[in-house]
């Protein structure tokens, strides 16, 4: 699965979760049917997560895995997305929670974590 990387400050005006990150840290909450907790943002897409990490304003992240349509990608897109960033860019990943009833597909994620604290030294 291939992602758009978006500069900072680059995005359609329209998009305005990705407009207040560019103003402010921010945690954000990747799913499609929970309720969003008190001062998270609230994103549906791996794509979407993901362009708000570009930004490095996120200081939380909370991922599902099952999104409801895996063909647009589950929350393990941006376990993998934040590894290469870590590995080949020097990217300071944010505290990763990940929230998922899927209990294999959780597993995978909590060792992609574990892979990214290893590889961003904590």
């Amino acid at each position: 699965m291939r992602y758009r990387l978006v500069k900072k400050g680059q995005a359609p005006p329209e998009d305005d979760w990705y407009r207040r990150s560019q103003e402010t840290v921010m945690k954000v909450f990747l799913d499609d049917e929970r309720e969003t907790p008190d001062g998270w943002q609230r994103v549906y897409w791996p794509e979407e997560a993901i362009q708000l990490l570009e930004t490095g304003s996120v200081e939380e992240i909370s991922l599902d895995h099952d999104l409801g349509d895996d063909a647009h990608g589950t929350g393990y897109d941006v376990i993998l997305w934040i590894e290469e960033a870590v590995a080949l860019r020097g990217f300071n990943p944010p505290k990763i929670t990940i929230h998922s009833a899927n209990a294999s597909a959780a597993e995978k994620m909590r060792a992609g974590v574990r892979a990214i604290e290893r590889l961003a030294g904590r």
